[in-house]
């Protein structure tokens, strides 16, 4: 409903509403014996908001913190611990490569002939 579509008389019919609904609850607290303000507050007062800018949080029950225990120590089970599990064995590495004196040299000819290559066709690199 959109209150700015309301005429001013409809919107002086439902302030007076408002103020015999007040009343009313005013008197029945009365009645009762409780104060006014514990029975229901007004709709139009706006709810008071945290310093933060935060919601409340709102509290879990012992069975829902038992509920999610459970299900953080069924995980940690299937995962298991340091202790339980064996470390893993380690790869075996394939030794280093040495390079021989003769495959030294004969890179050391190839390179050679790249570069005579690329004087010989005036360049300056490869």
């Amino acid at each position: 409903m959109n209150i700015t579509a309301l005429s001013p008389q409809q919107l002086r019919k439902a302030a007076d509403l408002q103020e015999k609904i007040q009343e009313l609850q005013h008197e029945l607290s009365q009645t009762l014996g409780a104060p006014a303000e514990t029975v229901a507050p007004a709709a139009t007062e706006p709810r008071a908001k945290p310093k933060n800018g935060r919601k409340k949080r709102k509290k879990l029950s012992a069975q829902a913190i038992a509920n999610i225990r459970a299900g953080a120590a069924k995980r940690w089970a299937k995962r298991g611990t340091k202790k339980q599990t064996a470390a893993p064995e380690q790869p075996v590495k394939k030794p280093k490569r040495k390079m021989t004196a003769a495959w030294k040299k004969a890179l050391s000819l190839a390179a050679k002939a790249r570069w005579a290559k690329a004087k010989a066709a005036g360049k300056s690199r490869l």
